[in-house]
């Protein structure tokens, strides 16, 4: 019988220990789907101030162990890598402390992974440490490490003055190495030096590759576009399943399309907008910056709220935005309802009642709000990038195999015509009905996600090392 592949995953945040984003959700569900193909697979994070847990581990959804490295310190703050005034001072003592213990707990546990699969910047000195100090480690001699970019705009950027603090030997700062503009750069050191490197959605590893969206790695990462690959995300369907969801006031599946009206008639009336069935009602969550399009929503907010549409929004995020929300909640009082808080019980009454899911993104690596709108039957409306070009087609463009609406150029005008489009296409409701039932069948689940992440875990096997600097 053959021996199972071992797999160590590191990520600074795994809900539901710790969130502040997407990653946490990764962490949380993609490890267990792995477990569950026949991975032998073990997660390691900080024990932040908000992990509850007794001891240095635990079990994940009762399958998956889970080590935290503990320094009270580094961990025990109220935040998990800034304050409202801004990032942590020490945060790359902070995250060598973690990177260094993600190894030892490796070989203090007498785990010997075949993959070190690490997550974002604050994972980025492994793959680093792996083939510099740890080089000559027999315990590590057959560790391949992969590297995942959730956000290429953060990169884990220290002043030069803070080198020593790495470890690593000088000649590593350099062009070659984790210099960049004078700075330390966690994650380019991440990219050179990891046996591979994926993101998450394959239009999105295109574009990294731009100046456009590369923030500086392009170049870097065309020279490694050899071994660099995009997966979609997954979304977990035994938490975001209409059918058995505890936090909506209605459940309904594909037999039972017709209830879903219910929880829209439940939005409206309990956020005091206008009643009634045929009025589309388009939600937005998240967070409320350039990056998500507001600046887009901004330009042309009144022309939108003029349409016949009532819109419903959750998330925090720049003042500005914040200050326009709450004047358009005033001058729109019957058709929007602006809730600008963190409320994960309303996200998912949003998603079941509306209609419609805007998502407008300046980019947008993979995306998951178009995932859980589908799964509620909710179809999205959004910009035509990275993960949202993978998983959306357009129905004015493909009517029969359509599944939301899309529009390329970033601009307001670009905007307002695809949700003009949409709420025409509403009107048809017979065939939005038959849209409705078609992305409800869609399967986002991790089990396809993670099919494809164990492929590429054997195929890294057996790939020869990608550097070896000593």
């Amino acid at each position: 019988m053959a021996e199972k592949m071992k797999v160590l995953f590191c990520s600074s945040e795994v809900a539901p220990y710790a969130k502040t984003g997407g990653l946490a959700d990764v962490a949380g569900s993609l490890p267990v789907a792995l477990k569950e193909i026949g991975i032998d697979i073990r997660i390691v994070m900080p024990k932040y101030k908000c992990v509850n847990i007794e001891g240095d581990r635990d079990l994940l959804q009762g399958k998956v162990w889970v080590y935290f490295v503990d320094n009270k310190e580094y961990f025990h703050r109220d935040y998990l890598y800034s304050t409202p005034e801004g990032d942590y001072s020490d945060n790359l003592d902070r995250f060598v402390y973690y990177c260094k213990s993600v190894l030892e707990i490796s070989k203090r546990e007498g785990f010997s992974p075949d993959i070190i699969h690490c997550n974002d910047w604050q994972t980025a000195l492994i793959p680093v440490y792996i083939k510099s100090i740890y080089s000559q480690d027999e315990f590590f001699k057959n560790t391949r490490t992969i590297f995942t970019i959730h956000n290429i705009a953060y990169q884990g950027l220290f002043p030069s003055e803070e080198w020593e603090k790495t470890s690593l030997p000088g000649e590593l700062f350099s062009i070659q190495g984790l210099e960049y503009y004078g700075k330390i750069n966690l994650m380019k050191g991440a990219i050179l030096f990891s046996d591979y490197i994926t993101t998450v959605s394959p239009t999105y590893s295109k574009e990294i590759q731009t100046p456009e969206y590369g923030f500086g790695m392009e170049g870097i990462l065309k020279g490694r576009s050899d071994r660099l690959a995009g997966i979609i995300n997954g979304i977990d369907y035994s938490v975001w399943n209409p059918a058995e969801d505890k936090e909506i006031p209605q459940n309904y599946d594909i037999k039972t399309i017709d209830k879903k009206v219910i929880n829209k008639q439940y939005l409206q009336t309990e956020y005091e907008m206008e009643i009634g069935r045929d009025i589309p009602l388009i939600g937005a969550i998240g967070r409320l910056t350039d990056q998500k399009g507001w600046d887009l929503i901004a330009e042309v907010i009144d022309e939108i709220c003029q349409l016949d549409l009532q819109l419903i929004i959750l998330g925090t995020g720049e003042k500005k935005y914040h200050q326009l929300m709450e004047e358009i909640a005033t001058k729109y009082p019957r058709n929007t309802s602006i809730n600008l808080k963190f409320d994960p019980i309303l996200a998912k009454k949003i998603y079941a009642g509306c209609d419609l899911f805007l998502m407008p993104s300046k980019f947008e690596p993979c995306g998951l709000g178009q995932l859980i709108s589908y799964r509620y039957g909710t179809l999205p409306i959004a910009r035509q990038i990275g993960g949202l070009a993978d998983t959306i087609i357009d129905l004015t463009q493909n009517p029969k195999n359509g599944t939301g609406f899309l529009f390329r150029e970033y601009s307001g005008r670009a905007l307002v015509e695809a949700i003009t489009r949409a709420i025409n296409f509403y009107r048809n409701r017979k065939g939005w009905r038959n849209v409705m039932k078609k992305v409800m069948k869609l399967d986002y689940s991790w089990k396809n996600s993670a099919r494809q992440y164990l492929h590429l875990y054997k195929e890294i096997k057996n790939l020869p090392t990608a550097l070896n600097v000593r």
